[in-house]
């Protein structure tokens, strides 16, 4: 089970596991906003329930961190777009390439994997673009920043527990794109 934290002024910044936020609370960094109904957290001498969301009672740095290399990340650096045919690829529909496959000695690094297309992905197969046929758009990088978008998109989706949708549906509100 996750844990939707928020700034202190209720913007969604991360999702925890509940042992993080279980320990942030203890060490008095968060509130309990919200929390599971059905699951608690048992120890020895009392039970809490398990927090769904919790809010940080100051705010937090913004210390410059390395960028954490994964799939998100990767989807953002890309911009959304499958590096082969440039077509927009949601976050459900994006696959994950190796340029050059790990069975020719790619490695899994920001410099090697692309997001593309389920098609792209198909027809390239286990060859390098060059063999496929096939161009990249550009050049994977490590990237030195992420797009700011990037840190607008946490949205409410399907699956996700009920106390996080009024948190997240607002940040949606304001950022989403308005219609003609």
């Amino acid at each position: 089970m996750e844990t939707l934290v928020l700034s202190t002024g209720y913007e969604p910044v991360a999702r925890v596991s509940w042992q993080r936020a279980i320990n942030l609370l203890f060490l008095g960094k968060v509130e309990v906003v919200e929390e599971y109904e059905d699951r608690l957290v048992r120890s020895v001498t009392f039970a809490v329930k398990m927090p769904s969301v919790i809010r940080f009672l100051r705010a937090v740095r913004n210390r410059k961190r390395a960028i954490k290399f994964s799939r998100e990340n990767v989807y953002a650096r890309d911009h959304g777009k499958c590096q082969y045919c440039a077509a927009r690829v949601s976050r459900q529909d994006a696959t994950y390439d190796h340029v050059v496959p790990r069975a020719q000695g790619g490695h899994t690094t920001w410099e090697n994997v692309v997001i593309c297309c389920f098609g792209c992905n198909q027809r390239k197969g286990g060859r390098t673009p060059p063999q496929a046929g096939m161009g990249l758009l550009s050049t994977p990088v490590k990237p030195k920043r992420l797009p700011e978008t990037f840190h607008l998109t946490f949205t409410y989706e399907p699956g996700m527990p009920l106390s996080w949708r009024k948190f997240l549906r607002d940040v949606a509100y304001w950022h989403g794109e308005l219609e003609d």
